[in-house]
């Protein structure tokens, strides 16, 4: 089986976060090879502090399968996951997550907490890191520099 990237899709995603006011995170949820959900920031829009790209993109997989587990899919993310999201891509069992650029200031996979090392996590994702990262850096530091 060929790897095939889903990073194009995240980014797409994150640009559209961008395009809303909202920071540029995108991701995507894919099963077998199929884009099941869709996600961007979206905490200004929804006033919710826990609309995290990753948190809309589960919550829509979840409810597109019609469960709590996404058990086998693969999850697609232009920045380093977050300790909250972090810890919802565990509870929902996802396989294998692939991100993007680092986060050192708020990040909780590699940076910071590490999530899934510790004890207390009962389920750790296959990870893969600097899927695009360039990319996904430039579209943040752009945001940023924009707002300044």
């Amino acid at each position: 089986m060929t790897f095939r990237s889903y990073m194009d899709a995240a980014l797409q995603e994150a640009r559209a976060a961008a395009a809303a006011g909202e920071v540029p995170v995108g991701a995507v949820i894919v099963q077998g090879d199929q884009i099941i959900a869709r996600g961007r920031n979206r905490t200004r829009a929804d006033n919710d502090p826990t609309a995290h790209a990753e948190i809309v993109a589960i919550r829509a997989a979840c409810a597109a399968l019609g469960q709590e587990r996404l058990s086998g899919v693969d999850l697609y993310v232009t920045l380093e996951p977050c300790p909250m999201c972090a810890a919802a891509i565990s509870n929902a069992r996802i396989a294998r997550l692939y991100y993007g650029a680092a986060d050192p200031k708020s990040g909780g996979v590699a940076q910071g907490p590490q999530v899934f090392a510790h004890p207390q996590c009962h389920h750790v994702p296959e990870i893969y890191d600097g899927i695009a990262a360039s990319a996904s850096a430039d579209l943040l530091r752009d945001f940023f520099a924009r707002r300044r």
